[in-house]
């Protein structure tokens, strides 16, 4: 009997060792991303060494833009735009991401919608709101004038108001990103430093400040690498000298067909984003916040030495502004000025989302706001034009292949990386991240040199490839929050009933996050249906989805069509987002039941 068991006993090992790791699952993305992204991205950087005419390598291109001329002109405004803007979107974006940390879970949900609602808005519409109410006839510029205040006829065109515009676009994009890390620390640590004789305001700065560093610095870079490859708002609300690096490289490649200088230009827009991202992940260690590595932040480093003194003075100075204002003054406490603070952002958020809406009602043929007569005839207008019908259904048809394709390639790609045991993890994280670290534009010319060989260009497969690639991050980052806040032993208490895999996961894994897979699904169309720079180059002129659309009315002939379209957009934003609402109420009665019922 011994004999015989002993075969059975000694082969356990090495089943064990042909058992594939969970991390192939996510082969998918891996093999998408390297094909589609990594290769094209690396070919298309390639032409700027190489000359048109002979074929030799050169490196005329960098010298062209090394001799100065407007390309060095341009290459500082760039940069300095990007970092003032993302100075101003974190040190704004803190204090209501602070504010909405306190809320509780429901009201926190409720108030973190009016955040995301401008987030998800395109771009394209709060720039074009804006260009109306910051015009000469505009009503900022009225109420000016009312008042005797000056520069009102000013107000667009100039450095002040791009750095506005950006900061208004990408400032929900940093609440978004700070808040999950803030949402994590322990609150009972700030009531242990105040039992240490600490107040509110050095705790606040000594302890939650410090732990909430990841989350500042994670919104930083993203907000930074956002604002590189911005064309948007310095097109729409800039003048010349506010000309950015992403408006030459369209000028480059779209109309001079001028490849190599193109290519430069976003050569040095992609080394320049490469070398902040691994600058940031070597003063902040990002990567292994992320991904949970074991590389430690040094504890002597000049960086972290200098941010403990900062905090450190703060906590002193605050704390002792504290205590004067409790000894001296009576009236507001400090928590009212925070929530006056968080109402009054939110606000301005929301104006340019609001102010389009009766625009699109207006009676005359120019837009204003307010409107001087109303009438619903630009919305007859934009149902009975084939144009933009084409182009409404082309994005709600692509926008649902994209959401679809990249939810299992993402789903895949995150439930390998949140099971795995090996290293290889933080490599997957990594790459899927990839598309949010490499500049929309850059993304978009290489795609378009590789799909203008295989007679992708102007094809509505094209462009679902091409959202794909965008939408990759944000879905992945949702699913893997999803898998990562799944409770798996619930899966080995059915295993031990009985159940096997298949049965697992038809009856206790799918049901258990199907309210993440619907967030992600959601989120993956959102990102394709307001994606315009994907569409300016894939679409090659012919193709043209809603946003698309909407840009090329702006640039040639503005109409309130543009308005009504608008208004059409932000109607399907507002039901998305009541989708993902519904869905995540849903999920969280069923956690509550499957952790009572375990």
């Amino acid at each position: 009997m011994a004999e015989l068991a002993s075969p059975g006993i000694s082969d356990l090992p090495e089943r064990r060792k042909l058992r594939l790791d969970p991390l192939w699952l996510a082969l998918p993305a891996l093999a998408f991303l390297v094909l589609i992204l990594v290769l094209p991205t690396a070919q298309i950087l390639s032409l700027s060494f190489i000359d048109r005419i002979s074929g030799a390598l050169t490196f005329s291109a960098y010298m062209r833009i090394a001799n100065g001329g407007p390309y060095l002109a341009v290459l500082s405004t760039t940069f300095s735009v990007a970092l003032c803007t993302t100075l101003l979107c974190v040190g704004l974006g803190y204090p209501l991401a602070y504010w909405l940390s306190k809320k509780p879970p429901r009201q926190q949900r409720i108030a973190a919608l009016f955040v995301l609602l401008p987030f998800w808005t395109s771009a394209l519409i709060k720039n074009f709101s804006w260009l109306v109410l910051l015009g000469r006839n505009g009503i900022i510029a009225k109420t000016m004038a009312a008042v005797g205040m000056k520069g009102g006829d000013q107000l667009l065109f100039s450095r002040t108001t791009v750095i506005f515009a950006m900061v208004h676009t990408l400032l929900p994009l940093a609440v978004v990103t700070m808040l999950p890390v803030m949402n994590q620390i322990d609150r009972r640590l700030l009531l242990a430093a105040s039992t240490l004789g600490a107040n509110s305001a050095r705790a606040f700065w000594q302890v939650f400040f410090q732990l909430s560093m990841r989350g500042v610095a994670a919104a930083g870079l993203l907000v930074l690498v956002s604002s590189l490859g911005f064309f948007i708002t310095p097109a729409l609300v800039g003048g010349a000298r506010d000309t950015m690096i992403g408006q030459l490289i369209i000028l480059q490649i779209n109309e001079l067909q001028n490849w190599q200088l193109g290519s430069a230009l976003a050569t040095i827009l992609l080394v320049s984003t490469v070398a902040t991202c691994f600058a940031y992940d070597r003063i902040f260690g990002l990567s292994t916040a992320t991904t949970g590595g074991e590389r430690p932040v040094r504890p002597d480093g000049l960086v972290r030495r200098a941010g403990l003194v900062f905090v450190n003075f703060a906590g002193l100075v605050c704390g002792a502004i504290e205590g004067l204002w409790k000894r001296n003054i009576r009236g507001l406490p400090g928590g009212a000025l925070l929530s006056v603070y968080a109402g009054v952002m939110i606000a301005l958020l929301l104006v340019p989302i609001i102010a389009f809406i009766p625009m699109a009602f207006t009676g005359s043929t120019f837009l204003s706001f307010p409107p001087p007569s109303w009438s619903i005839r630009w919305f007859a207008q934009f149902l009975a034009s084939p144009l933009w019908l084409a182009a409404t259904v082309r994005s709600f048809s692509i926008g649902f292949a994209t959401a679809a394709i990249t939810l299992v390639i993402a789903s895949l790609a995150a439930l390998g990386s949140v099971r795995t045991r090996t290293r290889l993890g933080s490599a997957v994280f990594l790459l899927c991240l990839s598309p949010m670290m490499i500049p929309s534009i850059v993304i978009a010319i290489a795609l378009f040199y590789l799909f203008a060989r295989v007679s992708l260009v102007a094809s509505d497969m094209g462009i679902i490839i091409g959202h794909t690639v965008i939408a990759i991050p944000v879905v992945f980052m949702v699913m893997l929050a999803t898998f990562k806040g799944y409770d798996w032993k619930l899966d080995a208490a059915a295993s031990t009933l009985g159940a096997d895999r298949l049965r697992i996961f038809w009856r206790v894994t799918l049901p258990l996050v199907s309210g993440g897979l619907a967030v992600g699904f959601v989120t993956g169309f959102l990102q394709s249906f307001e994606e315009l720079t994907v569409v300016l180059f894939v679409g090659g002129g012919i193709k043209t989805t809603l946003p698309k659309q909407m840009w090329d009315g702006i640039l040639l002939q503005v109409s309130p069509v543009i308005a009504a379209a608008s208004v059409v957009v932000l109607l399907v934003v507002m039901t998305m987002f009541a989708i993902i609402e519904i869905v995540q109420a849903r999920r969280s009665r069923s956690y509550e039941s499957a952790n009572a019922s375990a």
